[in-house]
């Protein structure tokens, strides 16, 4: 199979295939948070290549969980540690679709900016034409990059959302279908007029893409049920998917459920519970509880 091919059969996947995206892209600041949720403390590594190690054997013993297969997940987010390591000798990209028919993304984002207009907009992104030139190499499908919504400032919003669709664009001029991630604060105060601001930006910056361009969005469970819903339909929208944002995996099941037509692109709710001390049976009884829980959210 070409890349055309590829491609198109993944592009297939993501706008019908019945499942959610599991999100396998803590990086940074937000690994050794993720390695101590695994139970695995700072103590136990020396320097980054450590962590990472550790990190990739946790991503590693997940993505080979026998339940985490294409009946339910359709999509996986890597970062570009995890890109560029690999499983059982092929790349993770490729581990992923030749061998469990999941589809790869690769986070791209550099973190936030500093908070400004009630918002924090991505820090800038260096190197991204030979990240996204690497990505292509290593058969990624998409990428995301998130921005962070704490207010419902209207010039604020404006910015993060004009920021992610300049810089997808240049994501999908590479070959490669970005997630827009605009998230919005669980517990800002003002969060129902935010997502109102943040559906009309969306809306606007939507329309003006030319025919043929693809998105995905991936946005804060709203407030409203089924808020986002007409975005859903829009020629250029891939698929609209849903982040837990610090919900608890019980309350972002419960929230997905009633957004219909949204599936999930979870990351801490679906490692919870999970830890590097359980048996393989234990672990994976773990996660195909979680597993299913989120798949019947997502497919509600």
């Amino acid at each position: 199979m070409d890349r055309r091919e590829k491609y198109s059969a993944q592009l297939e996947r993501m706008n019908s295939g019945n499942g959610f995206i599991a999100a396998l892209d803590q990086s940074g600041g937000s690994t050794p948070k993720a390695l101590a949720q695994y139970g695995i403390e700072e103590s136990r590594f020396a320097n980054d290549e450590e962590m990472y190690s550790l990190v990739h054997e946790m991503r590693t013993r997940i993505i080979k969980s026998p339940k985490f297969n294409s009946t339910y997940i359709i999509g996986a987010i890597l970062f570009e540690n995890t890109m560029d390591r690999k499983i059982d000798g092929e790349w993770t990209a490729d581990y992923l679709w030749d061998k469990k028919g999941i589809v790869p993304f690769l986070k791209v984002d550099k973190g936030l900016s500093e908070l400004s207009d009630g918002v924090q907009i991505m820090k800038p992104i260096t190197n991204l034409d030979a990240l996204l030139s690497r990505a292509v190499e290593r058969n990624i499908f998409g990428t995301k990059m998130r921005s962070f919504i704490k207010e419902a400032n209207s010039r604020g919003i404006h910015n993060v959302v004009k920021q992610q669709f300049m810089t997808g664009l240049q994501i999908f001029e590479k070959g490669l279908v970005p997630i827009i991630e605009p998230e919005i604060d669980i517990n800002s105060s003002d969060k129902v007029k935010a997502e109102e601001i943040l559906k009309a930006e969306l809306k606007q910056h939507l329309d003006a893409l030319d025919e043929g361009v693809k998105v995905i969005l991936k946005l804060t469970l709203p407030e409203i049920d089924n808020f986002y819903g007409e975005l859903q339909l829009h020629p250029n929208v891939v698929r609209v998917v849903a982040l837990s944002g610090g919900y608890s995996k019980e309350e972002a099941n419960r929230k997905l459920a009633a957004n219909h037509g949204s599936i999930a692109s979870f990351s801490r709710a679906l490692a919870e519970g999970l830890t590097a001390d359980q048996s393989n049976d234990d672990f994976n009884t773990m996660i195909d509880q979680s597993i299913s829980e989120i798949y019947q959210a997502s497919i509600t």
